[in-house]
C-alpha cells in the first residue's frame, strides 16, 4: 500500500490564497506473492535438494572406498558400466534442480523458477519420448540391452559395484548371462579356453546357481566348472538369459511400470505447475509495482 499527496491551492482574494492538503491511499490487488505457492514450492524442492546431497555424498563414498579418489585413471580404465556413474549423474540433475527451486522460490528469483521448469518439462518429454521410442523399435533395444550386458559380462571383476549389479540382476531375474550361461565365455576368468588357468574355468558366478532355500551360507563355488559337463546345467544353474527374463517381466509387471512412470510424471507435472504459478504472482506484482 502506498499514499500521495495533492495539493489544492484555492485563492481567495488578490494577493491571499489557502493551501489545503488532501491525502489519497491506494492498495494495490494481490500486492503480495502467493506465500502458499512460494512455501509449497520451497518444501517440494528442500527434498530433491537433500536427496541429491545424499546421492553425490554415497557416489563419492563409493569412489573412496574403491580408491578412485586416489587414482582418477581408474574411471577410464573401466571397460563395463560403473553404478557410480548413474549415481553421481542423478545426484547431480537432483541437487541443481532442487537449489534452483529452492532459492527461485525463497527469493522470487524468476530466472531459476524459470530454469526449474524448463529443465523439468525437457526431462518429461525425454522420458515420454524414451518409452515411445522402445516401444516402437523394439527390436533394436532389445539388441542394444544385449550387447550392453555382453560388454558388462566381460568387465564382470573389473569393478566390484558391477559385479555386484550383475550379481543381483541374476539373482533377482533367475537367468545367467544375456542369451544363456555360454555368455560368461566372454570373460577371461570363466571361458573355456586352454590358456585359462583360473580356477574359476568354464564355470560362472554364483549368483547363476539355483539356490536351495535351506541354505544360510552362500556357496560362491557353486559355479565351478559347470559348463565343462554338457548335461543337466538346469539342475544346478538357472539357463535362462537375462535379456529373455527381462523381456518376460515387463508384461507381468505392466502395470506397476506403468504406475511408476505416472506417479514420476504427476511429480514433475506438480513441480511445474508450483513454478509456472509463482512465475506469474512474481510478474503480476512487478507489474503493478512498476
Amino acid at each position: 500500500m502506498f499514499f500521495y499527496l495533492v495539493i489544492v491551492v484555492n485563492i481567495k482574494a488578490p494577493c491571499s490564497f489557502m493551501v489545503q492538503v488532501k491525502m489519497h491511499y491506494y492498495r494495490y490487488e494481490n500486492a503480495e506473492v502467493s506465500c502458499c505457492y512460494k512455501y509449497l514450492m520451497f518444501s517440494y524442492n528442500i527434498i530433491f535438494w537433500l536427496a541429491g546431497t545424499a546421492f553425490i555424498a554415497i557416489g563419492f563414498w563409493a569412489w573412496s572406498e574403491k580408491g578412485v579418489l586416489s587414482d582418477l585413471t581408474q574411471v577410464t580404465r573401466l571397460h563395463g558400466f560403473d553404478p557410480v556413474w548413474g549415481v553421481l549423474v542423478v545426484g547431480t540433475i537432483t541437487f541443481i534442480l532442487g537449489f534452483a527451486g529452492c532459492v527461485g522460490a525463497l527469493r522470487e528469483n524468476i530466472c531459476l523458477l524459470k530454469f526449474f521448469s524448463g529443465v523439468i518439462g525437457f526431462i518429461f518429454f525425454l522420458e515420454l519420448a524414451a518409452a515411445v521410442l522402445a516401444f516402437v523399435f523394439q527390436g533394436q533395444v532389445r539388441e542394444w540391452m544385449n550387447d550392453f550386458f555382453l560388454a558388462n559380462v566381460k568387465a564382470y571383476r573389473e569393478d566390484i559395484d558391477l559385479q555386484n549389479l550383475i550379481d543381483s540382476l541374476q539373482r533377482l531375474n533367475n537367468c545367467c548371462g544375456a542369451k544363456d550361461p555360454n555368455d560368461w565365455d566372454l570373460n577371461v576368468y570363466f571361458n573355456c579356453s586352454k590358456s585359462n588357468l583360473s580356477r574359476e574355468k568354464c564355470g560362472v558366478p554364483f549368483s547363476c546357481c539355483i539356490s536351495d532355500p535351506a541354505d544360510t551360507v552362500v556357496n560362491t563355488q557353486c559355479g565351478y566348472d559347470v559348463r565343462s559337463t554338457a548335461t543337466d546345467w538346469n539342475k544346478t544353474i538357472y539357463i535362462k538369459g537375462c535379456i529373455i527374463a527381462l523381456e518376460e517381466w515387463l508384461p507381468r509387471n505392466l502395470y506397476i511400470v506403468a504406475g511408476v512412470f505416472i506417479i514420476i510424471s504427476l511429480l514433475q507435472m506438480v513441480g511445474i505447475f508450483f513454478a509456472r504459478t509463482l512465475i506469474g504472482d512474481i510478474e503480476k506484482v512487478k507489474f503493478n509495482y512498476y
